[in-house]
């Protein structure tokens, strides 16, 4: 079966319009579309061009599996042992809205037909705050492509807690940091929407910055 062409989208529709996606469907995703989405990906920034990076794609039901039930623990520490605090609240970071879905996510983030997990080589003992910039730009790159195809993706680092299990259970050298999981599939629920953000008068600056 021939796989369908991306979608033709305008740069600025697709960047007002790639927001993350929580709600994955189990419905298989081909190869040629996740490379085709990993050649874009490699074409984003790399620092000096180094592209000390790897990318791995994870289907492995098993690995899925024990990966994902690290990234619960991460999600239960920081966020689901506040479930009702943060349902609650009627101001916080986080809406309801935004928690339901992150919640579902944690708990089927198994049932993602594919993640890719970005990696950088050499990475592992780095204390440089900034290391994230030769490979986060390439990331959001790949969730750009994955919108042409169809495809709902979000960036997720909440496994970072078992950072060396993941790492052997990936077969990644001692040096590598893993940079994030993004868990790929069709959306099941929800829709290509512009992300609420606050007003642009709110965050711009110039010049200085200026304290509220």
């Amino acid at each position: 079966m021939t796989t369908p062409a991306p979608q033709e989208l305008g740069l600025i529709e697709a960047l007002h319009s790639t927001p993350a996606r929580r709600y994955l469907s189990t419905e298989p995703v081909a190869d040629e579309i996740i490379r085709d989405i990993l050649d874009a990906a490699v074409r984003g920034p790399s620092g000096g061009n180094s592209q000390g990076w790897a990318w791995i794609v994870v289907r492995d039901p098993e690995i899925k599996k024990q990966i994902a039930g690290w990234y619960r623990e991460g999600w239960e520490r920081h966020y689901g042992s506040r479930r009702d605090q943060i349902l609650n609240a009627t101001d916080g970071p986080m809406s309801k809205r935004s928690f339901l879905a992150a919640d579902h996510l944690a708990n089927h983030f198994e049932e993602a037909p594919v993640w890719i997990v970005p990696v950088l080589l050499g990475a592992a003992k780095s204390s440089n705050p900034r290391l994230g910039s030769s490979i986060y730009g390439a990331v959001q790159q790949l969730m750009l492509a994955a919108r042409a195809h169809g495809l709902g993706s979000t960036l997720t680092t909440l496994h970072i807690g078992h950072e060396e299990d993941v790492r052997r259970v990936l077969n990644l050298p001692d040096n590598a940091l893993t940079m994030a999981i993004v868990p790929l599939g069709y959306p099941s629920q929800g829709r290509w929407a512009q992300p609420k953000r606050r007003p642009l008068d709110e965050v711009i600056f110039f010049d200085r910055y200026q304290a509220p």
